[in-house]
């Protein structure tokens, strides 16, 4: 007998979106979460810092595009346009002259332009790199601190297929917080990973550890990463293209390591931009004193991400330390407060940032947008399109994902 019309799998931005659509359609459903908490990546916590941060994502980008954007506004959250623009420029210990920053900017209208113009083939985005500090600073930027993935592992396919993402905006109260606002009247079963579907038979036999759901379709918004890791057995196994998808959408890493600045501002403004490039890529930016907070937001991407992910929390707030000494004096030792790290990679029901195409890869993510024998689908943020790696576009993916479902299952 048939359990529910449909399981769906993750209590993310995409999971909550699927649970809504099919709540409207009045097609029943059970959405079940590994975690002990809705949100996925979508988290705000004020348990380090006594106020609002976001350990997941935190801007609400493509506002004119993003679900989230008027809801945030509909409900008072304070909010701030942020141009994302370099304020500050540091090779190693030294600012980079004004000359340097106008290249730096150059360079990044120059990749943009070859993006354009590109007709070379699904190569590695590296190809298209001029070299010198400024090029190199403007791919930083664009590479490892965007898309969480170094340039030389980079789809040049994939990264043209991505939006940009202007105008973005940051919130006081947290992003994570409003997504949990969002998904607070969607009954979600917590604590309960799926692991093993059956799909056979006439119907669906989706396997936790707190019994067997039967259901016509199940939407699946676990990352590709965690699929990769066969978190979710498939039985019978899946076509190959959709296994080989699961492994050419690996998961990028952004890690944010915030520190408490007390009695001083270094001269820096509330959410200007500083990004100190260091040799290896072990590059760091900096988001300052968002809305006027004391916490300056470290942020590493790409291998270094993960090795500093690796190193543990303590040597991050050391590195982040140290670069913040070499710039502005160690006299700022003694200013230093509280402090955090995220670890998304360490997550076993998530395995990294956001999911980034291997070069020559691309298409992967129009695999895995195809649904397998019209009842397996797949949403989330690595199939949101041009708001790849993106929270709203994960909601738009979960959303338009069910309803492709409630087409099939009424047809």
């Amino acid at each position: 007998m048939r359990d529910v019309d449909v399981v769906v799998i993750g209590a993310g931005s995409a999971g909550l979106g699927a649970a809504k659509v099919l709540r409207a359609s009045g097609l029943s459903f059970q959405v079940l979460e590994a975690m002990d908490r809705i949100g996925g990546r979508a988290y705000t916590s004020s348990e380090t810092f006594g106020i609002p941060f976001d350990v997941g994502c935190a801007w609400l980008h493509a506002a004119d595009r993003n679900p989230y954007f008027p809801e945030a506004q509909a409900s008072g959250w304070t909010l701030h346009h942020h141009d994302m623009n370099v304020d500050h420029l540091y090779f190693g210990r030294h600012k980079a002259p004004e000359s340097q920053e106008t290249e730096m900017k150059n360079a990044d209208a120059k990749l943009s332009a070859l993006l354009e113009s590109w007709k070379g083939g699904d190569d590695r985005l590296s190809s298209l790199l001029a070299s010198g500090h400024a090029p190199r600073a403007a791919a930083t930027f664009a590479g490892p601190m965007d898309f969480g993935k170094d340039f030389d592992e980079i789809s040049i396919e994939d990264f043209r297929a991505a939006a940009d993402l202007d105008p973005n905006y940051f919130s006081l109260e947290g992003f994570g917080a409003l997504v949990a606002r969002f998904g607070a009247d969607v009954p979600v079963t917590l604590s309960t990973p799926v692991r093993r579907i059956e799909w056979s038979g006439p119907d669906l036999a989706c396997a936790t550890s707190k019994g067997t759901i039967r259901a016509g379709a199940v939407i699946v918004t676990a990352s590709p990463a965690v699929l990769a890791f066969d978190e979710i057995v498939f039985s019978p196994e899946l076509p190959e293209a959709y296994v080989e998808a699961f492994f050419d959408l690996p998961m990028g890493m952004l890690t944010k390591i915030p520190i408490e600045i007390r009695g001083t501002r270094l001269g820096l403004a509330p959410f200007e931009d500083m990004l100190i490039e260091r040799h290896a890529r072990h590059d760091i930016y900096f988001l300052c004193f968002p809305f006027d907070t004391d916490l300056l937001v470290g942020f590493v991407g790409g291998d270094f991400a993960w090795e500093m992910s690796a190193a543990g929390e303590a040597a991050g707030v050391d590195f982040v330390t140290d670069r913040l000494c070499d710039v502005f004096g160690s006299d700022l030792r003694r200013h230093v407060g509280r402090s955090a790290m995220t670890n998304w990679g360490g997550e076993r029901f998530v395995r990294g940032a956001y999911a980034a195409a291997r070069p020559g890869r691309a298409a992967a993510r129009r695999t895995l947008a195809d649904p397998v024998a019209d009842r397996i689908f797949f949403a989330g943020e690595h199939l949101a399109g041009p708001l790849m790696q993106t929270c709203g576009g994960a909601r738009r993916s979960g959303e338009a994902t069910a309803r492709q479902v409630v087409a099939k299952l009424r047809r």
